[in-house]
């Protein structure tokens, strides 16, 4: 055991995070812990796995559930193609591996929605295989006390740290060595603020005797994203409000929202033009536009979403529309909608009569 483990080891036996997925052993909620865990924060992620253990205690619950309430459990955490991957391979593993997980990381990089680092802490976790766990919390603690430089989310860098990892793996116990160095990342050696004075392996840290603590890790330009324009409707017609289920390659599959008018900037800021798309969406339908609400946006990844909603009363139902859904406002909450329709239904001071 060189310094760098035994160090680590040490500090994590007096202060490691009690976080409730550590209680379990079994392989699905360690495989549900890291699907949720996958580009989520432990604070946003906890509920999450709290209520998926409650609902479906069992992979067979999952497996055995509608994708749609999968989704509505999952409204808010963002990166929906987790929920539609984890129902998916639950499935899967019902149907065609008995129920039994694959115990080796080549296996289980095979299941959907599984990568590097979700194989390798399943194996890790759950098998005890010798494999080295690099999330972003190891790659900032390897980069900081060995005084790498090479970009963390370049290809170059990736096989660096990879080797970087497996070479200091505690082999004798990798899963509390893998424990410790992600838990290390998230409480001491943080990305900003990080308890350099007060953290273990400060005299050996090359980053903290160098005072380059603030500059490492390093990462390649950010990805520049780029501007959507939504125009939402909410088309009313009595109690019922209308609904269309997202089914196209895009973002937010399997989500439901208020019909879409996607448009551009012009038309997004001039609030005057906006009766002619609602004219165009709606035909010879006949309504009233009864509120248009202030701009809501999200971020994604690769995106930005501005949208405003528009609300419109009509004066009788319309024909059937392939596409769209009339329900009963009452029941809107059990359908899965964006973080950005759930926020504008949320708002207090565009408050909806659910009485």
């Amino acid at each position: 055991m060189n310094s760098f483990q035994h160090n680590l080891l040490k500090w994590y036996q007096k202060t490691s995070r009690k976080l409730p997925w550590k209680q379990y052993f079994d392989v699905y909620s360690i495989w549900l812990s890291e699907v949720l865990l996958q580009q989520t924060r432990v604070q946003q992620a906890t509920p999450y796995f709290l209520k998926f253990k409650q609902k479906y205690p069992e992979i067979e619950d999952l497996a055995a559930a509608p994708l749609d309430e999968v989704m509505k459990l999952w409204q808010g955490l963002g990166y929906y193609s987790r929920a539609r991957n984890m129902h998916e391979t639950a499935r899967f593993i019902v149907e065609n591996l008995n129920s039994q997980f694959p115990d080796n990381y080549k296996d289980l990089l095979k299941l959907k929605g599984v990568g590097e680092y979700t194989a390798a802490a399943i194996a890790s976790f759950a098998f005890n295989e010798q494999c080295a766990v690099v999330d972003g919390n190891v790659y900032r603690v390897l980069s900081r006390y060995f005084g790498v430089d090479i970009a963390i989310n370049s290809t170059l860098g990736k096989k660096h740290f990879n080797v970087l990892a497996k070479t200091n793996l505690y082999t004798k116990d990798s899963a509390t060595y893998n424990q410790a160095i992600m838990d290390f990342g998230a409480t001491v050696c943080s990305p900003k603020k990080a308890s350099c004075s007060n953290c273990p392996l400060n005299k050996k840290c090359w980053a903290y005797q160098n005072k380059k603590v603030d500059t490492l890790p390093v990462k390649t330009n950010k990805i520049i994203k780029k501007d959507r324009y939504f125009l939402y409707c909410k088309i009313k017609n009595k109690n019922k409000v209308y609904l269309h289920k997202r089914m196209e390659k895009d973002i937010w599959l399997h989500l439901y929202q208020f019909p879409l008018i996607e448009v551009n900037k012009t038309t997004f800021v001039d609030e005057s033009v906006y009766s002619d798309q609602v004219n165009l969406l709606l035909k010879n339908a006949t309504y009233g536009i009864k509120n248009v609400s202030t701009i809501y946006k999200q971020t994604l990844t690769h995106q930005k979403i501005n949208a405003r909603f528009i609300e419109v009363k009509l004066t009788k139902a319309l024909k059937k529309h392939k596409n769209w859904m009339a329900v009963n406002e009452k029941e809107i909450h059990n359908f899965a909608f964006p973080k950005i329709i759930d926020c504008f239904l949320n708002d207090k001071l565009l408050f909806l009569n659910l009485k």
